[in-house]
């Protein structure tokens, strides 16, 4: 038997397909979405077909942009010798919360996993090599995942980087500020272990 008219099926079934979205949530957000005002509905609908149509990749770090260059390869103010790369532009824009990076990105739009059969070729590394062959980067900071495909990932790129006598470096894992050490697991424990500095 069918609860539901076809259209608010297919709703609720699109907004189960997207990420952390389960079948509560999806029901809640179709629902909302039927009983909001048409312009509003309207103005929602065009933003995602917007966003879809005029969103790019910059040509340099492969972030979103509306343009050939995103504002942060335009701006004059970075450091072009520094790239720190992640795994997705959601990481670039945690990273420049800290207001503490002044270099530029490369965003390899995700990470060597061979379950997943997502290989090399698969993600935007290429790209990057293309910047390092330029000889203007001095170092590359990795700030993949800590997990297995960020870690190999990184280990991939720092083996293709290191020939051409560049600096590969890796951000620090371990406690989160404001933790526990009863809390944390071994795998955290071993890494902020690793990863200690010197006060």
């Amino acid at each position: 038997m069918d609860y539901y008219v076809t259209p608010l099926q297919n709703l609720i079934e699109e907004f189960e397909k997207l990420p952390g979205i389960g079948s509560k949530t999806a029901r809640r957000l179709a629902y909302h979405i039927v009983n909001l005002p048409k312009e509003k509905t309207d103005k929602f609908a065009k933003a995602i077909i917007e966003a879809k149509s005029k969103i790019k990749y910059c040509s340099v770090c492969q972030n979103f942009s509306e343009d050939e260059l995103c504002p942060l390869c335009q701006s004059e103010q970075r450091d072009r010798s520094v790239i720190c790369v992640v795994e997705s532009p959601k990481d670039v824009l945690q990273m420049e919360k800290t207001n503490e990076f002044k270099g530029l990105y490369h965003v390899l739009h995700g990470a060597i996993s061979p379950m997943e059969n997502i290989g090399p070729d698969d993600i935007k590394i290429k790209e990057l090599m293309g910047r390092i062959a330029t000889g203007e980067v001095k170092e590359i900071i990795m700030a993949t995942n800590p997990n297995l495909e960020g870690e190999t990932t990184a280990m991939y790129i720092s083996k293709l980087a290191k020939p051409f006598g560049v600096k590969v470096t890796r951000i620090a894992h371990g406690i989160p500020v404001g933790g526990e050490l009863e809390f944390a697991d071994e795998v955290t424990l071993s890494k902020a272990l690793q990863w200690r500095v010197e006060l």
